[in-house]
């Protein structure tokens, strides 16, 4: 085992998270702006497409982290039926669920129950389609709709916090279903779909546009929020959350999804850019 897939299980997750969550929430000067000058040079992170292109405006990291990009910097896909990308990123994998099994990378793999923390919850999926989507220290962190939906339920699922860099992946069993989650399940259309934004190593914190800061706290058991009375309905591609820190989102469609054929493994993507269709995907009533 090489030792940095080895360290992921001897370092303490959530205690280097939690210093993570202080150091980019610092607000003295110095500090906060040398992290970002270090972060946009490291990873060339285009300014220009931020609507606030002075890194010194912010007033600390984890703030340009987050920030908000102009408006029309992520252009939508206007077919009626198309999935959208939630995030900027690369495509982890993409494509059917087997016999309710997601495939995490050559000779991994989890299920969609113990991903959802919930083997009913997993009944839709048992031969859908799934898309993973890994965030870069370098994209823009805030994560949105696939589909046009109602919220029905989110259930923060405790666990640890392995780096889900594409090392980890490749060399840790079942990470995506082993590390801290949001499970956000919605329905649309065409039926019920999911987006799991998943935890990592020294990523401090997810919030929802719905319920603010939901991680941390961290959990110690799985934890449900009902949202069916309470009226939360999003419009395809507008934004749901944000990693505060980057990380995973994975969406979770049925059967009568397909994804595009020409995803692949390290595959840039962009906010709304089509990943695949679903009939009737935006033509939830009232959201059209």
């Amino acid at each position: 085992m090489r030792a940095s897939v080895a360290l992921q299980y001897v370092l303490p997750h959530r205690f280097l998270s939690r210093l993570v969550l202080w150091g980019t929430r610092w607000t003295f000067a110095p500090w906060k702006d040398f992290l970002i000058r270090r972060i946009v040079k490291a990873y060339r992170v285009d300014l220009g497409e931020a609507e606030q292109p002075d890194p010194a405006a912010y007033a600390h990291f984890n703030a340009f982290f987050t920030r908000a990009l102009k408006p029309g910097a992520r252009p939508q896909a206007e077919a009626a039926d198309a999935v959208l990308c939630p995030a900027d990123g690369r495509i982890s994998q993409a494509g059917p669920i087997r016999a309710g099994r997601v495939f995490q990378a050559k000779g991994q793999d989890f299920s969609v129950a113990e991903l959802l923390g919930d083997e009913a919850a997993a009944a839709p999926y048992a031969d859908g389609r799934f898309a993973t989507v890994y965030l870069s220290p370098r994209d823009y962190h805030r994560v949105h709709m696939p589909l046009a939906g109602e919220l029905l339920e989110t259930v923060h699922v405790p666990g640890r916090l392995f780096s889900v860099a594409s090392f980890a992946v490749a060399a840790v069993p079942r990470l995506f279903a082993r590390n801290e989650r949001l499970v956000c399940h919605f329905r649309g259309a065409n039926g019920p779909f999911a987006v799991v934004l998943v935890g990592a190593m020294l990523v401090s914190g997810i919030e929802t546009v719905w319920g603010g800061v939901e991680v941390p706290p961290y959990a110690s058991r799985i934890t449900r929020r009902d949202w069916r009375s309470r009226g939360v309905r999003l419009a395809r591609g507008v934004e749901m959350g944000r990693f505060n820190m980057g990380s995973t989102a994975i969406v979770l469609l049925p059967a009568a999804a397909t994804l595009d054929p020409a995803l692949s493994p390290e595959q840039a993507v962009r906010v709304g850019e089509p990943i695949g269709s679903l009939a009737g995907a935006n033509l939830l009533p009232g959201m059209g």
